[in-house]
């Protein structure tokens, strides 16, 4: 079963680190997928450039709306995602704490939604 593990942060942590620093993440943060592509789980993931940047789109009565920054105003911000295809919820959990970030933020573990994803596969042939 899919389940993606969505990064959650304090990005004013990541403000003004230190390359150095930036290093030892990477060097985590590698270490961690060549685990998960080791297992053969990863099916995909990113880290994810600070809120500041996001724009927010909206259809509303047929109208495009843009708004700069995250829909919502939280501490923790989404930093990351990692799409994984394990046998079970404790497999993904197991495995999400085992994320570098989990140290200083959380990882929220969600199912895919597995019949929608079917349905719309079944339209596309």
């Amino acid at each position: 079963m899919e389940y993606m593990l969505l990064i959650y942060m304090d990005e004013s942590q990541a403000a003004g680190i230190a390359p150095e620093q930036l290093e030892e993440h990477a060097d985590a943060f590698g270490a961690y997928v060549r685990e998960l592509m080791d297992r053969g789980v990863i099916r995909g993931g990113a880290p994810l450039q600070p809120q500041s940047v996001a724009t927010t789109v909206k259809v509303r009565d047929g109208k495009t709306m843009t708004t700069d920054g995250p829909f919502l105003e939280t501490k923790e911000g989404l930093a990351g995602f990692y799409l994984l295809d394990c046998k079970d919820l404790d497999e993904a959990i197991e495995l999400a704490a085992k994320v570098p970030a989990a140290q200083v933020g959380s990882i929220e573990v969600r199912p895919v939604w597995q019949e929608m994803v079917d349905m719309v596969g079944k339209r596309l042939g």
